[in-house]
């Protein structure tokens, strides 16, 4: 650290060695390095950090990246905190705000973004520096930078502290003062921060790029294809610090009317998160946070394309697929939304009827079965009618499937199960046959043969059943009939290994519909079980990626790229205005 002193002269002394010289006698470099009483540095730190808004040095700016650096990896050690740095990065970043001369001049851009960064790693974790930098003063500041006084870049490390400072019991309220106002800049910034990064940055050309943007993203090295991918890095982080302030207001039910905003929650499908910051909730994760409140479920469940979307994800390999489970769960146990989703939601969560124990929640299978079945008995018996002809199918294929065809097995001979698996095996072989001869509608037809008779506890063999009866489904170009029925073979099969097969399959049928994102993380999986050797397998044959997922890989990724509808609707503005002209 010593060497980053920019106060240093060189004078020599009657052994002619050249001895360095800070000519500042309130160096921070020099104090932390070289004040060996422990009271004396703490006066003197306290002191820098006492007249650092007030005086103008050209070289602030190393200070503060050096207290970055410590902030970032001391985020423990109270010895700043307790020597008001917090009210010293308020005071930067108000004097960033108000004077702009000061701000163009020198590298004094560069302080507003360090000074919110230093508040949000101090607060990260700790309740007591979060308190402390509240009482220093340091929310109005952050708030100025929430509301795009300076540009998106002081945007991203403001929303981050708010957000730490509202995650502690001990600092909510002082940040919910502000709730109304916090809420709507973070929604809106959620909502519109990949627009604006591409508009202000990426979708720009390199010569019109501010400068500052791309030294804080490269670190100073450069390259236009390292900036691309840091701002991408960037936007994405923005927008997930965003979803993890929002959801700190939601898990309080505070501006619960604000959030469930139909059009915000329609945004909410598309953002990703957690991706970049794990910490963040995601839009799916919010949806969740919103759905085990009463406004949230009903809000949630007024909307058809949201509750497609959690339907879609609930059946893929995304991350977030039993975060899209239990939002449907939460709805489907209500009873005042539960007739606004199952005409949507019953078709596809019956194709989870036999997941087992995953994603740490025991038999969730069993759990999306009793919801789905709690009031079955009034559409089976009673005059209670969906509107769906499909959903009301989808009730009695899960009530035959594990009540009826349960209890019929459990009174089956063993004679009786020995010439059931008989013949669900010549099904099996009379389908092969017609699939490789090349009438896929014979072979199908013997797939289904052979699940309506194979017993529920042959999980091996209906998984091959329903897997090869999705490549049938593939050929015949019905893809929601192929992710049906893949994705009942992969709840058949283990979680730690999913069967290869019905992942690729499943990507493909995605692939059909135009799922880019459910068809990528499909493809992902098979990938990583196809690259994961069992003992006795070949390495030379599965050292490399195969061609043909690789190339779905790349053709999705080029789809689910971070800024394609910011790009499109980019294109869209200049068509218009070609056409105006």
């Amino acid at each position: 650290m010593e060497s980053l002193c920019p106060h240093k002269t060189t004078a020599k002394n009657t052994n002619h060695f050249a001895q360095p010289t800070c000519t500042d006698l309130l160096c921070f470099f020099c104090t932390l390095i070289n004040e060996p009483d422990p009271s004396l540095r703490r006066v003197k730190i306290s002191k820098f950090f006492e007249e650092m808004p007030l005086r103008e040095d050209p070289e602030h700016i190393l200070a503060l990246s050096g207290l970055w650096n410590i902030a970032m990896t001391q985020i423990d050690d109270p010895e700043f905190p307790s020597l008001g740095i917090f009210e010293c990065m308020a005071k930067l970043i108000r004097k960033g705000i108000n004077h702009r001369d000061w701000l163009l001049k020198d590298q004094n851009i560069y302080i507003p973004y360090y000074a919110a960064h230093i508040i949000g790693s101090y607060t990260m974790k700790n309740d007591r520096f979060a308190e402390s930098a509240i009482n220093s003063g340091v929310i109005l500041p952050l708030m100025e930078l929430l509301r795009g006084k300076i540009t998106w870049v002081e945007k991203r490390v403001a929303v981050r502290a708010i957000g730490h400072l509202a995650s502690h019991a001990r600092t909510f309220e002082a940040i919910a003062a502000h709730e109304v106002e916090i809420v709507e800049l973070t929604m809106r910034i959620a909502s519109t921060c990949l627009d604006e990064v591409y508009d202000k940055f990426v979708g720009v050309t390199d010569s019109k790029r501010l400068k500052y943007h791309s030294d804080l993203l490269t670190r100073g090295l450069g390259g236009l294809e390292l900036e691309n991918r840091k701002a991408e890095e960037w936007a994405s982080q923005l927008q997930c610090w965003s979803l993890f302030l929002l959801n700190c207001f939601a898990c309080k039910e505070r501006c619960l009317s604000l959030i469930c905003k139909k059009e915000f929650l329609k945004d909410l499908r598309g953002m990703w998160g957690g991706l970049a910051i794990r910490a963040s909730p995601g839009g799916i994760g919010l949806i969740r946070t919103l759905c085990q409140t009463k406004t949230g479920r009903r809000s949630v469940a007024d909307l058809k394309e949201v509750t497609e979307s959690l339907c879609s994800v609930s059946r893929s390999s995304d991350d977030c697929q039993y975060t899209a489970i239990d939002c449907l769960l939460l709805i489907l146990k209500d009873p005042d939304t539960r007739y606004n989703v199952i005409d949507i939601a019953a078709p596809i969560l019956v194709d989870l009827v036999e997941l087992g124990d995953t994603g740490g929640r025991p038999k969730l299978g069993d759990t999306i079965t009793q919801a789905l079945l709690q009031d079955y008995h009034k559409i089976k018996y009673g005059n209670l009618k969906l509107k769906s002809k499909r959903a009301e199918k989808a009730l009695g294929e899960i009530w035959d499937l594990k009540v009826e065809r349960k209890k019929e097995e459990k009174l089956m001979s063993k004679e009786e199960i020995r010439e059931r698996k008989l013949l669900v095996g010549k099904l099996k072989r009379d389908g092969n046959v017609g699939f490789w001869s090349g009438d896929i509608a014979k072979a199908k037809m013997h797939y289904s043969e052979a699940l309506n008779l194979c017993p529920i506890k042959m999980r091996k063999e209906r998984v091959v059943l329903y897997s090869n009866r999705a490549q049938c489904f593939l050929l015949l170009r019905k893809p929601d009939a192929a992710i049906s029925d893949a994705t009942r073979a992969l709840c058949l099969s283990s979680a730690v290994t999913p069967h290869c097969k019905s992942l690729w399959r499943r990507s493909q049928a995605y692939d059909m519909k135009g799922l880019a994102k459910e068809s990528l993380m499909d493809c992902l999986a098979f990938v990583s079980d196809y690259l994961n050797l069992k003992p006795g397998k070949s390495s030379s044959k599965r050292a490399k990626i195969p061609y043909y997922a690789a190339r779905v890989i790349n053709k999705q990724m080029n789809a689910t790229w971070t800024f394609v509808p910011s790009k499109l609707k980019k294109a869209s503005e200049r068509s218009r205005k070609s056409r105006r002209v």
